[in-house]
């Protein structure tokens, strides 16, 4: 008999997908080259992304690792001109107090190189948003409230896998993150034990697009091996 937790709920076999080292290498290379790729934009096309890819990729979000399984996330897809006008609307006013009055000199001169401003016209240009939300509670079937755990850790891993998926899709993203951020439960419709974790801008870059020429650490900066 196996152990305690498997007699009380059910298992199933797993069996994930195996390579040979010499095609299990050439296949990360190649996720590697095409990661590589990745870029955050503010210039956007008005092409539009087929509602079939924005699908796949919340349910790629959707298959992340949660704590305890409780998968404490919810994706809101905004196309709406009329709603994305109030969000920028919203998002503008708190940036414009982020910076004239809430963010540190310190913060301002690590923004600088990026070009970033209380200006937000890619929330409207952008073929969509993506709100995140964080869920503190969910409902078991009988409609009691349940704890969720690792909410952050567990939302942030969901995002990273949908900007992932979108990027391999070939679809551009921003994170934007206004602070604070509640005027989205009230524009779209959201309760309030769920909290906004991030505004996704998702599009495809404009022609004239342009990126900050910046460097990523290399791999002796960011790892370290113990034997």
């Amino acid at each position: 008999m196996g152990p305690k937790h498997m007699t009380e709920h059910p298992f199933i076999p797993y069996r994930p997908s195996s390579y040979p080292d010499p095609e299990m290498e050439q296949r990360s290379a190649t996720f590697l080259a095409e990661m590589r790729t990745r870029r955050t934009v503010r210039d956007y096309s008005s092409r539009k992304i087929p509602q079939v890819v924005i699908e796949n990729a919340i349910r790629v979000a959707g298959s992340a690792p949660s704590g305890a399984n409780m998968q404490p996330w919810h994706f809101v897809l905004v196309t709406r001109q009329e709603t994305r006008q109030r969000i920028r609307e919203a998002a503008e006013a708190e940036e414009r107090e982020f910076y004239s009055h809430r963010a540190s000199q310190e913060w301002l001169d690590a923004l600088a190189p990026l070009g970033t401003n209380e200006h937000k016209p890619f929330l409207e240009s952008a073929s969509c948003l993506i709100a995140v939300f964080l869920k503190k509670f969910s409902r078991d079937g009988q409609g009691r409230r349940l704890k969720n755990y690792y909410t952050s850790e567990s939302v942030g891993i969901a995002t990273g896998m949908l900007i992932t998926a979108l990027h391999n899709a070939g679809v551009a993203t921003l994170t934007h993150t206004p602070s604070p951020m509640r005027f989205l439960n009230e524009i779209l419709s959201r309760p309030a034990d769920e909290r906004p974790f991030l505004l996704l801008v998702a599009g495809f870059a404009a022609e004239n697009a342009t990126v900050p020429d910046i460097q990523r650490q290399n791999l002796s900066e960011i790892l370290t091996t113990v034997a």
